[in-house]
Parts: structure tokens; sequence; C-alpha cells
């Protein structure tokens, strides 16, 4: 999710706008996390499912073609 669809639980405006210092700073903070900042917040274990899974769906998809 981007910051411009965000509202600022504090001042009730759009987060993009920073009309308040926690809008400011969740701004930054979202501005300075880029694209893969979201994935900071899972876990070693989910990560390692998430790439068996894809592992699983490449073979079937291989096994299928072949």
């Amino acid at each position: 999710m981007t910051y411009d669809r965000l509202v600022c639980a504090n001042c009730a405006a759009p987060v993009s706008e920073g009309r308040c210092p926690v809008c400011r700073a969740n701004r930054e903070r979202l501005q300075q996390e880029g694209f893969f900042g979201g994935l900071n917040g899972l876990n070693p274990m989910a990560l390692i499912a998430l790439l068996a899974v894809l592992i699983a769906a490449v073979a079937l998809l291989a096994h299928q073609t072949a």
C-alpha cells in the first residue's frame, strides 16, 4: 500500500499531505523503506514457507509441461 492512500489517525488527513508531526514522520518512514519495506515484518519461517510453496509450484508446472 502506498502512503498516499493512508489516513492519519491523529488528524484524520491523508498522510501524503503531512499536516501534523505524526503524518510527516510516517510519510518519511514509508519513503525510506521503499518497495520491500513491508517484508521486514515477516518472520523467517513465513519466508521459508513462501519459498517452499513457490518451488513446489514451479516444479509442478515443469512436470505438467514436460
